[in-house]
């Protein structure tokens, strides 16, 4: 199988990779290629930048969330129909779990055979820089490391300094550069960078960067270069197929501003298994959707939000009615968040939100969990008790409740040596820090529609 691929990585965190793969997604689309967008690993804010300057949606590729041959499927099955598909790296090119490069942008790269264009920072640097990308190019002979991208010079006569030393020392071709400038800056806060569905004039900086990208990076050489990536052995027709219901569930899907941290193949894997996912925003609508059988609320940034979340009291009402009612609902971070009793922030102002579970989300200033763990269930919520299966937390809040309440945890979650009790769980809510992936153990999607058509013929009778 033929796909047209490469990955671009960078020698670290905050050598500009996002801004140069986002350039050059948005060039190629604007030549009317169609791009296939993916991030490597767990995150959510770079794969919506991707969505909005191709107009498809990117997807992660996760090798710790992921078996191997669950990613080479992902990548064939959402890249079969487009014309090239470019993979954003994490971090520093081998920085992965542990010391072995696990789950890094080089294991990923081996895995799906595509060749590598590394991004580095040519700033306050000359000669040396051959030293830094021969470095990255020995450290494992068994990568292909095709070529390199060299970020924040300061004009053309400094990078043909650093392209000769690089072509000369190292033998591996450089494919252009981008100049320091203060017209393409993605702004940060405390999750990361700042998601492109917030950021006010996103069209016209993209229209900028293509315009910088087309002028010093040859997008040619590029395109020509995922051509060259060998051919994939299929593994779509080896694949067992989802088992579908016999009727369509309603599923209502929290998405805006607040709420947008999914996995797009979460998304595109219920629809498969024969749920209607029905889009509503508790920012500015009043109701839920007509007669929904299940309920799904992403992370994002509700204390962000939290005076508008706050304010909206006809949603506010409308969801704690209908859990109350026994609609099955499947929660994530943020999403949890919202439906606890209040979000007070750092300065002590608390903002009232759903109430359904017994606690306060208090924000703090210190990263509370970040990285990989192992989520079991420990309880029996949706028939889950038992399922094991590998996720990803990234929070800046906790849950405090008031000595007179207890939470019903539903997950142990396990981090090497460690471990903690989260999930809360009432009879028709999962709700918990952890981010899944569906397709790491798709027992977890096949519950809650279970227990969505169970809803859907209890309301028949």
């Amino acid at each position: 199988m033929q796909i047209p691929r490469l990955v671009i990585a960078g020698s670290r965190s905050g050598v500009g990779k996002t801004t140069i793969t986002l350039g050059i997604m948005a060039a190629l689309s604007q030549r009317n290629l169609k791009v296939a967008p993916y991030k490597v690993g767990p995150d959510f804010i770079d794969p919506g930048l991707h969505s909005l300057v191709t107009g498809t949606a990117s997807r992660n590729l996760d090798l710790w969330l992921l078996e191997e041959e669950t990613v080479l499927y992902l990548l064939q099955k959402n890249s079969e129909l487009q014309d090239i598909s470019i993979i954003e790296g994490v971090m520093g090119l081998y920085d992965g779990r542990g010391t072995k490069s696990e789950a890094s942008t080089a294991h990923l790269a081996k895995v799906v055979d595509a060749p590598v264009v590394l991004v580095v920072d040519g700033s306050g640097v000359a000669a040396s820089i051959a030293a830094q990308v021969l470095g990255y190019k020995l450290y494992d002979p068994e990568l292909r490391l095709a070529g390199v991208i060299v970020n924040r010079v300061s004009g053309e006569a400094h990078y043909q300094l650093l392209k000769t030393v690089i072509e000369r020392d190292v033998n591996l071709p450089c494919f252009g550069y981008l100049k320091k400038t203060d017209q393409i800056h993605l702004q940060s806060r405390h999750l990361g960078l700042i998601p492109g569905i917030e950021v006010r004039g996103l069209a016209g900086q993209t229209k900028q960067l293509v315009e910088l990208v087309e002028e010093t990076i040859d997008l040619d050489a590029l395109v020509a270069l995922a051509d060259s990536a060998e051919e994939m052995k299929s593994t779509l027709n080896s694949r067992s197929a989802v088992n579908q219901m016999n009727s369509m569930v309603r599923i209502g899907l929290a998405r805006d501003e607040a709420f947008h941290f999914y996995y797009q193949d979460n998304l595109d894997l219920l629809r498969e298994m024969g749920a209607e996912l029905v889009e509503f925003s508790p920012l500015v609508d009043g109701k839920l959707p007509e007669e929904l059988d299940g309920l799904y609320i992403g992370g994002g940034f509700p204390e962000i939000f939290a005076s508008q979340l706050m304010n909206n009291h006809g949603m506010r009402s409308a969801l704690a009615e209908a859990i109350g009612e026994g609609v099955p609902t499947y929660a994530e971070c943020g999403g949890m968040m919202y439906l606890t009793r209040g979000i007070e922030n750092l300065e002590g102002e608390r903002f009232e939100m759903v109430g359904v579970i017994p606690a306060v989300s208090l924000m703090t200033e210190k990263l509370q969990r970040f990285g990989y763990v192992e989520v079991e269930f420990a309880q029996n919520i949706f028939d889950l008790k038992g399922v094991k299966i590998p996720a990803h937390e990234f929070h800046y809040s906790r849950l405090v409740t008031d000595e007179a309440c207890e939470l019903n945890y539903t997950y142990q979650v396990k981090r090497k040596d460690r471990s903690w009790d989260c999930g809360i769980g009432l009879d028709n809510l999962l709700a918990g820090y952890p981010h899944l992936h569906f397709y790491s153990n798709l027992r977890i999607a096949e519950a809650l529609l279970a227990r969505c058509r169970k809803y859907q013929d209890l309301k028949k009778r």
